[in-house]
């Protein structure tokens, strides 16, 4: 057995001519969070606690993600679902606690990473929409001459709660790390405007964008639309939109544990029907004060997994964490564009919450989750080379290349499939957990290999799926 990483190099400087001019533009690291290195707090410390207790959808909390869950509850949020929209838009956020995070360890609030902001107001269907325009400092990335390419960003907060300033910190840091204009919207919330209001805001701002983007000193023919949570389905929908209307389609679409089902009793629901910051039953607050009626659930921009068509729709990137009931619906929505022949990269963080993207500073997963979705837009945008050749053998070396012995290996979902041994030509072989059940090993294709992150190999099937199509080998 030769150890993968040697193997692997070995495959690769014999055909290194199928990876020529693939290699990629350097991404900046993630910084380490801002709050790795202080002490825990009494909060903290009976954090760390809820690992401990059966049931606790936080017991596989990673510890960054624990601190921000022990600040947030030194906050006191009032349970939403309980509340009238107007006490739930007041309640202390999930961003609140991180900035009550940088405070206590003499942290900016708010940085700026070198990104200027400016409000301005466009043109909606329902009247002047809010939105926020992110400069970032510095030269313009290559492949645009002077013109940088255009984020479109839509907030969360279930179509009810949330604004541009709760939802600061993701379009600021995704225009730091691309060197893309970000433009930031608030659309129409409920109950005060109901379905399809913020649907409809949603595609006015992206033709707006891209007939004004020039004046903003962006390329109108470089524009990706980027979505969280409620802004997640209005990002798919804007893309579905643009190719229903015939109109530019974005070159890009990355969607953030998007709100893209109506069924809340899939496996997510069900595991973290009372997990923070967001359980079942805000859901189903969020959705009583957004829809019309019960009919609107079969709206196809509602019920994006289950009714919507996703031919011809732009390459998209899919992320989900662990601890959310919006999990299952993101996967399923990763696999239903795939079936469609949208290209679709997916990735799943299993240690942390849903709102975990844009803190950065003080959560490491969220850290890699922003350089992972900035180095896929500044493949769409053209200012980075693609971290792997898309396809074919180049690809299944170049990760070979990165995946040693020992490595845990896991599936799509982030459930544990095993360890890697070593790489027997395109095949991985693993160790299972228990492999003394039956003395053998078992190997997978290079080709089920999705990405290397740290000392993890994720496959690009979910774990009991991945388990039922390795091979026995004696």
């Amino acid at each position: 057995m030769r150890p993968a990483a040697t193997l692997a190099a070995l495959l690769l400087s014999s055909t290194a001519g199928l990876a020529q001019g693939t290699s990629p533009a350097p991404v900046p690291a993630p910084q380490p969070p801002a709050v790795a290195q202080q002490p825990s707090s009494l909060g903290e410390r009976l954090g760390d606690a809820t690992r401990a207790i059966a049931g606790n959808p936080a017991a596989n909390a990673d510890r960054d993600m624990l601190r921000v869950l022990a600040a947030l509850n030194d906050l006191k949020p009032r349970p939403i679902e309980e509340l009238s929209p107007e006490e739930a838009r007041r309640q202390p956020s999930a961003a609140d606690a991180v900035q009550e995070l940088l405070r206590r360890n003499n942290q900016p609030p708010a940085p700026s990473l070198g990104v200027a902001a400016r409000d301005i107001t466009l043109p909606g269907p329902g009247g002047a929409l809010m939105a926020r325009v992110y400069t970032p400092d510095g030269p313009v990335a290559g492949g645009g001459g002077v013109q940088r390419p255009v984020i479109l960003y839509f907030h969360g907060g279930g179509f009810v709660i949330a604004d541009l300033n709760t939802y600061d910190a993701t379009p600021r840091a995704l225009s730091h790390r691309t060197g893309a204009i970000a433009v930031a919207v608030r659309y129409r919330q409920a109950p005060e405007n109901r379905f399809p209001a913020a649907h409809d805001d949603a595609f006015a701002a992206y033709r707006w964008v891209v007939a004004n983007a020039a004046s903003l000193g962006g390329d109108p023919r470089r524009v990706a639309v980027v979505g969280e949570s409620a802004g997640g389905n209005l990002a798919a929908n804007v893309a579905i939109a643009a190719r229903d209307a015939g109109v530019q389609a974005p070159v890009a679409q990355v969607l953030v544990y998007p709100m893209a089902g109506v069924d809340m009793n899939t496996e997510s629901y069900r595991d973290n029907a009372g997990a923070k910051p967001l359980n079942r039953a805000m859901m189903g607050w969020f959705m009583g004060h957004y829809l019309r009626n019960d009919a609107d659930k079969q709206d196809p921009r509602v019920d994006l997994v289950g009714r919507a068509s996703f031919v011809n729709l732009p390459p998209a990137t899919v992320v989900t964490a662990g601890i959310d009931p919006l999990r299952s619906d993101g996967l399923a929505l990763a696999e239903k564009m795939q079936e469609a022949g949208v290209p679709v990269a997916a990735r799943n963080y299993p240690g942390v919450t849903h709102e975990f993207f844009g803190m950065g500073p003080v959560v490491q997963a969220a850290a890699d989750a922003e350089a992972y979705v900035a180095a896929r837009l500044g493949m769409a945008f053209g200012t980075v080379s693609p971290d792997l050749p898309p396809a074919g053998p180049a690809r299944r070396l170049g990760l070979a290349a990165r995946i040693e012995e020992r490595m845990e290996v896991v599936g799509s979902d982030g459930g544990h499939v095993g360890t890697v041994d070593y790489i027997d030509g395109a095949r991985l072989m693993l160790t299972k957990s228990d492999p003394a059940a039956d003395g053998k090993q078992h190997a997978l294709g290079l080709e089920t290999v999705a990405a290397v992150e740290g000392r993890r190999v994720q496959l690009s099937m979910p774990a009991e799926q991945a388990r039922r199509e390795w091979r026995e080998v004696n």
